[in-house]
């Protein structure tokens, strides 16, 4: 059995990343889980969170909303509604999104048609600022 396997991250927008790495933890719609080389086969719900991976003695994070997981022996394939590196986060555009969707809160029932996508807005942007401050 190989110790990598390939991980792949695909937007609406682009294929974001396409690596061979040793082992990935994602957020699950049922809580994180972890993946190595030859894993069981599985297909899951992504929650917005915090992704990592690590090849080799590189690490890295990424955040990423809501999706699907396909796990294989050989392969994790990510295919999500959004996913940023650090880099690619603008912090105050975050903070800003947040906020609103915070305040969008206050007036919401979980019976209105907007309340489960403005939980996961703040979900996704709370994600975004631990990933450009650097936190897990």
């Amino acid at each position: 059995m190989a110790d990598t396997f390939r991980l792949e991250i695909v937007t609406p927008a682009k294929r974001l990343f396409s690596k061979e790495v040793t082992e990935v933890q994602a957020p699950g719609a049922m809580g994180e889980f972890g993946v190595l080389a030859g894993h069981t086969q599985f297909t899951t719900i992504l929650a917005p969170g915090v992704l990592t991976y690590k090849s080799g003695s590189e690490a890295g994070t990424l955040a990423v909303g809501k999706g699907y997981a396909e796990v294989n022996s050989e392969r994790t394939l990510l295919l999500v509604d959004v996913a940023e590196t650090a880099d690619e986060i603008d912090l105050d555009a975050a903070r800003s999104a947040l906020a609103e969707s915070e305040e969008a809160m206050q007036t919401l029932l979980p019976e209105d048609p907007q309340y489960m996508a403005t939980v996961d807005n703040i979900e996704l942007n709370m994600t975004r600022i631990r990933v450009k401050e650097g936190g897990r």
